[in-house]
């Protein structure tokens, strides 16, 4: 089954030099762009992470420090990149978690400004998951009946996540083809971050997720302590994480002005 499509939706993989969103870097993105009318476009990129590549995680991809080092720099690549989504929805085998967290690191750092506002993610693995409950090439075996030989190269799985998704549809009637839907039933608990830090709560209003103030109203946490704000600020934490805590305080402070 073709997926029908409003805008271009964009599969993406990355290969990285480990799992740590904050503090690891992409080695390897692959994107294929489909179209609406079914044509596709895709571009797959070798990064110079700026820093060694552990052996564990090149026993995975076979990437090594060798491979990357005359490759440019994801801040260099980080405009054809950006030109590539933009205005695109998203898709991924664990994107929500992990690829589309990462990735928007990546963008912030090279100070290209990353909003998912009005963009969705439809996360092929959760969808496997609730169906199925299986990895990627367990998934490409049961709804495309081959083999994934290249597995852990960004090009390969992104390709076998695509083949994937449509297979989804051809397989289950109760999906319907529209991005918005599967975004929706690909996703799981809302948040207003990608790392998880901030969740919405039932009214739709931002809450802490971790920590001393778990489930305490954002807002309400900087109004009664306003040394967390800038504690987070400070830490490690993501960069999209922070870029929410600021976009919240910001909409509080313009809130006061009009009152």
């Amino acid at each position: 089954m073709e997926l029908k499509l409003k805008k271009p939706l964009c599969f993406f993989d990355l290969e990285t030099t480990g799992v740590n969103i904050s503090k690891d870097r992409i080695v390897e993105i692959s994107i294929l762009k489909v179209f609406p009318n079914g044509t596709q476009e895709s571009k797959t990129w070798l990064v110079n992470p700026e820093m060694p590549i552990p052996a564990e995680t090149t026993a995975i991809h076979g990437i090594d420090d060798a491979k990357v080092a005359g490759e440019p720099t994801f801040k260099q690549l980080a405009s054809a990149i950006n030109d590539m989504i933009k205005g695109c929805d998203l898709g991924g085998f664990n994107s929500n978690r992990f690829d589309i967290p990462l990735l928007a690191e990546e963008l912030l750092r090279a100070e290209v400004d990353f909003d998912m506002k009005n963009t969705v993610a439809i996360d092929v693995q959760t969808i496997f998951h609730k169906m199925e409950k299986r990895t990627l090439s367990a998934a490409y075996k049961f709804y495309c009946d081959k083999d994934l030989t290249d597995a852990h190269s960004a090009e390969a799985d992104t390709m076998a996540t695509y083949e994937v998704l449509k297979a989804q549809l051809d397989k289950y009637p109760e999906l319907e083809n529209d991005a918005k839907f599967l975004a929706e039933f690909s996703s799981r608990k809302q948040f207003a971050d990608f790392a998880g830090f901030i969740a919405y709560n039932e009214e739709g209003k931002e809450t802490f997720a971790f920590g001393k103030h778990k489930e305490k109203l954002v807002e309400k946490v900087m109004e009664e302590e306003p040394g967390y704000f800038g504690w987070i600020q400070n830490a490690d934490f993501p960069l999209y994480t922070k870029k929410v805590l600021t976009a919240i305080r910001l909409r509080k402070l313009n809130n006061s002005f009009k009152l």
